[in-house]
């Protein structure tokens, strides 16, 4: 869900024919947003597996980074993201946003924790 929605659906999005940037923030904002709640869930179901389960240590310990890097983009940089994009929906002509690279970065990150934890739990 991460790659095909951050890394796929996000940035083609807005080279449909009459997307606007206002409408591809809206629509995206939506898309994050379920996202994100789906993330929540989902790590709440592994964190209750990994915690009843008899696992390794290492899986914990990709579990918390996974669960944190999560809470960063959930906690710091999506709010900020979100009155920013409300400044540009309120008609404001902002300068591009490093934000955005962070966030990116964030989730590089998570698909790398997703694939340690995946292989983890498979070994």
């Amino acid at each position: 869900m991460v790659l095909a929605i951050s890394f796929l659906e996000a940035p083609v999005k807005f080279r449909a024919p009459g997307v606007t940037t206002v409408i591809g923030l809206g629509i995206g904002r939506l898309v994050f947003r379920a996202l994100n709640v789906v993330e929540v869930v989902l790590a709440m179901i592994v964190a209750a597996a990994v915690l009843v389960a008899d696992v390794p240590s290492d899986v914990g310990v990709a579990l918390v980074v996974l669960v944190v890097l999560l809470l960063v983009q959930l906690l710091l940089v999506r709010p900020r993201l979100n009155r920013r994009a409300d400044r540009v929906l309120a008609g404001e002509d902002l300068p591009r946003s490093r934000l955005h690279l962070a966030y990116i970065a964030l989730e590089l990150l998570k698909v790398a924790a997703l694939l340690v934890l995946g292989v983890l739990l498979l070994a």
